[in-house]
């Protein structure tokens, strides 16, 4: 007959010890090794293996370290923790820090039975963190089996990325490039997504009819909208608009009462309300509704919504925030402020010229298409258009603009026209997707006069492209004098371009020629390199990163990107670079904002991020612009310190009004000044009225639907609690320099902005070590010993380590102290050690430390019914005098030892015999121990229910069970100093 073992026991099978786990069975045992993760759970059948109960082996008193081996030993073994006993379970799991502002949303979340929420936080707070630290949470609880992401393709890779290297999410890309190989290995009559739990899917992919029928039939139980804003129309919008096809698809999402949905936007509000009410209402109908003026309906808001500025984050748990101290206060290192600097630049005769022609040319054009028909106006209309903006951009733009036909010109009717001729001219801050949208649009039209007007066309081709090169293109001569300023005081620059031809034209001009030796204008120790649409999402972010590789760590070496707007949205940048260059000035400042924001966000270095905008003093249209729409887009941030969406329609109404007013003068000369025409008066005024009304609608809205459903105390509270069983910033940074100071590496301060920051040479540690740190930090640093920088900001770049529990580095050096100090015959140098007798002026009365690890059987209740899971922590108690008349210090006491400094040498054989005595007794505190155990167990289901207390249904039968015996990981002796005192 086989024995049972009860979930969290310990046996002994194929060589190691493992723990129990719920899910096992009398035939069958799920065992995860001792301390290992989810990871390496294995199924062992007691019929055909060797299976037996066993109990943790004591310390060995020989086997005696110094006084730093308990608090190297502590830490190890908390860092290797996967599976935390308290509410957040998946935290102890996870490769990301989370800041303490980022709880909110999950403690939100965990009130609700189904989680709706809508995450509104302000760009580069970590919008993506908060909503993967829900997902995690949900998915390790078993509140949730089944993952979809719904987000644009281009940042699809990164959402897949993210969610594996931070929160060990696997899932699986679903986008037009890669249904066809998914579908190819299903069953007959499978559906991918019941193949595949976890999925990132394209919102433009899911979209059509056949794929959509398929993913709500077998949608999972929890579904993450980035973009959400993208994906809901206001009332007024056409049937047809792709956002009202997302928006259809997403209402039959959200549909099922059951499912968890997570709406991930920094702009909930567009400009139209009913849109605004239409993203509610995903969260719930009732919201969509209700009176948000009302206490009550802003009572309901706030259990489902959170928007937040920088400056509600930047300090958080401060006495300004309610606590009564600052012991748990976080700062994050947002840069504090943009620096703008708008720069301009002339035209040189030749461009002059050449630009006057073909003003003279698109208003001929104009004019003689509006008397052919609406169709024809509306044609000519986007090649006047795409050939200013192209002209504006650079002289290769123009070329290549001046030699395509119009994307307008196979249209059938002027709502076509208009439809296929605004996404490649406009720039609208809610564009269905960035992809395709940098290429340069054609002006050919073959309308009217034809062959003339296609040699007009070659002509000025041929002109365009006598301009390049900063003799004749001024702007490239300007733009070339910008970064060298820049880079002289240690930036490193992205100079945004809107099309294609302009951003390669600049990489060409600002590189040096390998093959000619010849020197780029930049200096030989600078980098340049190009990213467009032509490369994939992913061949973007490996161009970034041989950018950065190839700049190397030389500290004169500098970093210069020059892109499209598919880099506008998405792509986190903040590590390589921390300046802007608008080289083309978009027509919706929104766009600007979401260029800065690349690098302006969490992780950024420096505390200000320079943004230079460049525009043509006398080209007639980047002036208006920028006096319009960009200048006063900043005001209103700097006002609100948030960014306000112009509507898109104000936006072009303005717009259109320059490009007539440009037009008319090609015909008219200078006879009327832009500002005073008509046109121009009407659009503007339409725009200001509005944008004022969004920018009041918004500033009122922040401070009516701020985030008061969590008071900080309640977050205080769950950080203290979380920083106990797990170590915070302090404990993890004494660990990593102890520890690496012990094996033989080589640590300097690095002199930085941050104190205590730290570089580590590890080329003289033990191979075992090496090989674990390579995969964290690239071979090639541990082949070369080059030195691993060490930071205290969490947000770091590949090839640095972030001092929390968490980092891979950090979890490598743990793994290794840890396996050593429970492996006495292992070779080398062996940090932590699982004794010690201490000497020291700490103590007055002999005082013995005990590390204990507690295993705890948790019964969650759930939606789907009760969750069993095991879960470990460890814990330091200690007692002054013999262990049978043991007086029990407090667990600050006990931590405090951990500081204790050996102020004279124990002698060897005099530290045996004290230690053999000691643990030869320590079966006289057991019954403290687990008496403990069960107060920590109490400890844990207050603290379960505490976070959940907002539904009874998901706190009734929770329960928390200590598992007997606990584990005696270290027992270390502290003799006070000079006395010699004997051990009874």
């Amino acid at each position: 007959m086989a024995l049972t073992y009860s979930a969290g026991s310990l046996v002994t099978a194929r060589g190691r010890e493992w723990v129990v786990l719920p899910e096992s069975a009398p035939d069958m045992l799920v065992l995860r090794p001792l301390g290992g993760s989810d990871d390496d759970v294995a199924a062992v059948f007691p019929a055909f293996e060797d299976v037996k109960g066993a109990e943790f082996a004591a310390p060995a008193p020989t086997d005696l370290g110094d006084q730093r081996a308990a608090g190297l030993l502590r830490t190890a073994l908390r860092i290797g923790f996967r599976s935390g006993a308290g509410p957040f379970r998946s935290l102890a799991g996870i490769a990301v820090e989370p800041r303490a502002y980022q709880l909110v949303p999950l403690l939100m979340a965990l009130r609700q039975r189904t989680v709706r929420m809508l995450i509104s936080d302000d760009v580069g707070i970590g919008k993506t963190v908060e909503a993967g630290l829900i997902a995690s949470e949900l998915l390790a609880q078993g509140e949730a089996t089944g993952l979809a992401v719904l987000c644009a393709p281009a940042l699809a890779e990164q959402w897949q990325a993210e969610l594996r290297g931070k929160f060990g999410i696997d899932a699986e890309l679903v986008l037009s490039s890669t249904v066809s190989r998914l579908e190819r290995g299903l069953d007959l009559g499978q559906s991918l997504f019941d193949k595949y739990p976890h999925v990132i899917v394209s919102t433009d992919f899911i979209k059509s009819t056949r794929h959509r029928d398929d993913f709500v039939r077998h949608c999972p139980d929890l579904v993450i909208v980035d973009e959400a804003h993208t994906c809901v129309a206001a009332d007024d919008t056409s049937a047809g608009s792709q956002n009202q096809l997302r928006y259809e698809l997403l209402k039959r999402v959200a549909a099922d009462p059951e499912r968890h949905l997570l709406l991930v936007t920094a702009t909930p509000h567009s400009g139209k309300e009913s849109a605004f009410r239409n993203l509610l209402g995903l969260v719930t109908p009732e919201l969509a509704r209700v009176d948000l003026d009302s206490e009550s309906g802003r009572a309901l808001l706030a259990r489902h919504f959170v928007a937040r500025k920088r400056a509600d984050v930047r300090q958080y748990l401060t006495k300004e925030d309610g606590l009564s101290d600052d012991s748990l206060a976080e700062r994050t290192a947002f840069p504090s402020d943009r620096y703008f600097k708008d720069e301009t630049y002339k035209l040189a005769p030749a461009y002059r010229a050449l630009l006057d022609d073909a003003i003279a040319y698109a208003s001929d054009r104009v004019e003689a298409a509006g008397g052919q028909g609406r169709r024809e106006a509306r044609i000519a209309w986007w090649s006047a258009i795409a050939l200013l903006r192209s002209l504006v951009s650079s002289p290769r733009a123009a070329a290549q603009t001046l030699r395509t036909r119009s994307a307008a010109a196979v249209a059938a009717s002027a709502e076509e026209a208009d439809r296929l001729g605004a996404p490649l001219t406009s720039d609208s801050a809610e564009s269905d997707t960035l992809e395709g949208m940098d290429v340069a649009p054609g002006a050919g039209t073959e309308e009217g006069n034809g062959e003339s007007a296609g040699s007009r066309l070659a002509e000025l081709a041929a002109r365009a492209e006598a301009l390049e090169g900063p003799e004749q293109d001024l702007k490239l001569k300007a733009l070339v004098k910008h970064l060298k300023a820049l880079l002289a005081d240690g930036h490193n620059p992205i100079v945004f371009c809107r099309y294609i031809p302009t951003a390669e034209y600049l990489a060409e001009q600002l590189s040096g020629d390998p093959e000619t030796k010849k020197r780029g204008p930049l200096g030989a120790k600078t980098v340049v390199k190009a990213v467009t649409g032509t490369l994939s999402p992913q061949q973007r972010i490996e161009r970034i990163e041989e950018l950065a590789a190839e700049a190397g760590e030389d500290a004169a070496a500098r970093r210069v990107l020059v892109a499209t707007d598919c880099l506008s949205e998405g792509v986190n940048l903040q590590h390589h670079f921390d300046a802007v260059v608008h080289y083309d000035l978009a027509w919706n400042p929104t766009r600007h904002d979401q260029r800065e924001g690349r690098v302006d966000r969490y992780g950024q270095k420096r505390d200000q991020v320079r943004v230079i905008t460049l525009y043509g003093d006398d080209n007639g249209i980047d002036g208006k612009v920028l006096e319009v729409l960009i200048k006063k887009h900043r005001q209103i941030k700097k006002d609100l310190g948030i960014s306000v969406s112009v509507p898109d329609e104000m936006s072009t109404g303005v717009t259109d009004a320059i490009v007539e007013w440009l037009l008319l003068r090609g015909r008219e000369g200078e006879q009327q000044a832009l500002f005073g025409s008509d046109a121009f008066q009407q659009s503007f005024g339409d725009l200001e009225q509005d944008w004022n009304s969004a920018a009041e609608r918004e500033k009122k809205s922040r401070s009516r639907f701020a985030q008061r459903s969590i008071h900080p105390e309640e977050v205080a509270r769950e950080v203290a609690s979380v920083r106990e069983a797990l170590g915070g910033v302090g404990e993890v940074e004494t660990f990593v320099r102890e520890a690496l100071g012990a094996l033989g590496g080589v640590l300097r301060e690095a002199g930085g902005s941050t104190p205590g920051d730290f570089t580590a040479q590890v080329g003289g540690t033990p191979a075992g070590l090496r090989d674990a740190l390579a995969p964290a930090v690239g071979p090639e640093v541990i082949e070369k010993d080059r030195p691993i920088p060490f930071r205290h900001d969490p947000a770091v770049a590949r090839g640095e380590a972030a001092l929390v529990r968490t980092d891979p580095v950090i979890g490598a050096l743990a793994g290794h102290v840890l396996d050593a100090a429970l492996d006495k015959e292992a070779e080398g140098v062996r940090p932590a050690r699982r004794c010690g007798v201490i000497t020291t002026d700490a103590v007055a009365t002999r005082t013995t430390l005990l590390l204990v690890r507690y295993r705890f059987h948790l019964t969650l209740p759930s939606r789907t019914g009760e969750k069993q899971l095991v879960a470990e922590d460890a814990r330091l108690l200690a007692f002054r005098g013999a262990p049978k008349n043991a007086e029990w210090l407090s667990p600050a006491e006990a931590v405090a030892l951990l500081d204790a400094t050996a102020t004279e040498n124990t002698p060897a054989d005099f530290g045996e015999r004290t230690m053999t005595r000691i643990l030869g007794q320590l079966d006289t505190v057991t019954g403290h121990l687990e008496a403990y155990g069960d107060e920590l167990a109490t400890r844990l289901a207050d603290s379960h229910r505490r976070v959940r207390r907002a539904s009874d249904e998901i706190v009734r039968g929770l329960r928390v069970t200590a598992q007997r015996p606990a584990d005696v990981l270290g027992a270390y002796v502290y003799l006070p100093a000079a006395s010699g005192e004997a051990v009874a």
